[in-house]
């Protein structure tokens, strides 16, 4: 478990940035349908709205650097980037945040095969975290949608990725929630905004989940 002090003042989460991954990318992706004239037709659920790569990844790190500081701590749930091992390092310089602790997403094979030394880039890499925050907040985090957790029946909070989901959606049963970026507006959520959101939210029954 990582426990964080009540001395850290900024800890912040986001998840599936995919930095350059060319078909998360309005303008340039290939991922949509043809209509009956033969016309490709670009899925706008599944992209965002940019013109070009450069335009997407500006605006990823932009979001990103205007809300945490080079002393915070920012969570990413998985899924870092596209288009290459080069791309990871590329991310991360533009980056300021000096405390960046990466759960592997299923698009994390370069980091983790780790051939250049790209796990070095983070403060810390694992499959799965459990957070507690100045002794009062839980936290597990996962890239994958899971429905039991440890401490889902006492307030401990589920942070998940991979869905990329937007709206209502992002928020799951129970005291859990996709953070992925597309479901911000790329931005990366604050602890206190996850806190707020979650303090009306309440435990629910998991069929078959008998621990206490």
């Amino acid at each position: 478990m990582i426990k964080l002090t009540k001395n850290v003042k900024e800890v912040f989460f986001t998840s599936d940035t995919h930095y350059s991954h060319k078909n998360m990318c309005r303008g340039v992706s290939q991922w949509g349908t043809k209509d009956e004239t033969g016309k490709f037709i670009v899925s706008v659920e599944a992209t965002r709205d940019f013109a070009n790569l450069r335009e997407m990844n500006d605006a990823l790190v932009d979001r990103i650097n205007s809300k945490v500081s080079a002393d915070s701590i920012l969570f990413h749930d998985g899924d870092w980037s596209f288009g290459g091992a080069d791309k990871i390092k590329e991310f991360r310089d533009r980056i300021k945040c000096k405390n960046i602790i990466l759960i592997y997403g299923n698009h994390d094979t370069n980091i983790r095969k780790n051939f250049n030394n790209e796990q070095s880039l983070f403060k810390r890499v694992s499959d799965y975290e459990e957070i507690n925050i100045n002794g009062e907040h839980n936290i597990v985090m996962f890239h994958y949608p899971i429905e039991s957790w440890n401490g889902m029946r006492h307030g401990s909070i589920m942070l998940q990725g991979h869905q990329h989901l937007k709206g209502k959606d992002i928020f799951r049963p129970g005291k859990r929630m996709d953070i992925g970026a597309c479901g911000n507006d790329l931005n990366p959520y604050s602890l206190e905004e996850i806190v707020d959101i979650m303090k009306s939210r309440k435990f629910e029954e998991v069929p078959g989940d008998h621990h206490k």
